[in-house]
């Protein structure tokens, strides 16, 4: 039997309604195993200039389906401080992204670049990475309360520090499928990349070396989950999809 299964969603653009919600709940009750829910961005449908001032009604039924964390995508990005808190408002969960920084010193960013929690006798590291939309040669920068920095040179610094501290290191990604297998290939300590913002649709996943990739398509018609075994003493991962 598994020790773990990681439920995943991405690039959901607003399609999250109460039939999902039900799904969502009643696929993590029917497993065996302790669960994580995870998404890996673009949940609303939120333009990157546009934001509703009282926040995203997809996070309303995240809450209710009880996700663990989210990556930051680009629909959840706002380059002002007020815009980017407004997306985020009624999430209840943790947003996750290591590769963006205030513009101005003393600045408190709303997301937190990574994680650790328990489940059963596992301790699962999380670590956030989207792809930049506003740098440092970009003139927005300038009117920008954020700025992002290179996925890959972030992830380069973040994951040797928290690789220590876990059994299973998780990248949770917006930054499209090619990268990931970039991120992989750079750094084999990563167990596991859940990506999004490129729609692929991966039923069981691709191996870049010891990493396995996983993506779930879009607009929740298939939803991801990765079953984690370690009764032989080694981390074991299989990935399959199923349709709400």
């Amino acid at each position: 039997m598994p020790a773990l299964s990681i439920v995943h969603s991405n690039d959901l653009h607003g399609r999250i309604e109460a039939h999902l919600v039900q799904f969502l709940r009643q696929l993590r009750a029917d497993l065996p195993q302790p669960s994580l829910l995870l998404d890996a961005g673009d949940a609303v449908t939120s333009g990157n200039v546009t934001f509703r001032v009282g926040g995203e009604e997809a996070h309303d039924h995240m809450v209710a389906a009880g996700y663990d964390a989210a990556a930051i995508g680009n629909r959840e990005f706002h380059f002002s401080e007020a815009g980017f808190r407004a997306k985020l408002r009624r999430a209840s969960f943790p947003f996750l992204c290591a590769n963006l920084r205030p513009t101005q010193p003393g600045r408190r960013l709303p997301v937190t670049p990574s994680m650790v929690l328990e489940r059963g006798n596992l301790r699962i590291g999380i670590v956030g990475l989207t792809v930049p939309m506003i740098t440092e040669r970009m003139l927005v920068r300038r009117v920008s309360a954020y700025v992002f920095d290179d996925p890959l040179v972030t992830a380069r610094q973040v994951v040797p520090e928290l690789r220590p501290a876990c059994d299973l290191l998780i990248a949770l990604t917006h930054i499209g499928l090619q990268r990931d297998r970039e991120l992989a290939e750079a750094l084999p300590e990563i167990d596991l990349i859940v990506g999004g913002h490129t729609h692929a649709l991966l039923p069981e996943g691709q191996r870049v070396g010891s990493t396995l990739i996983v993506q779930a398509g879009a607009h929740g018609r298939t939803i991801g989950v990765v079953d984690v075994d370690v009764s032989s003493g080694r981390l074991s991962l299989e990935a399959r999809v199923v349709q709400p």
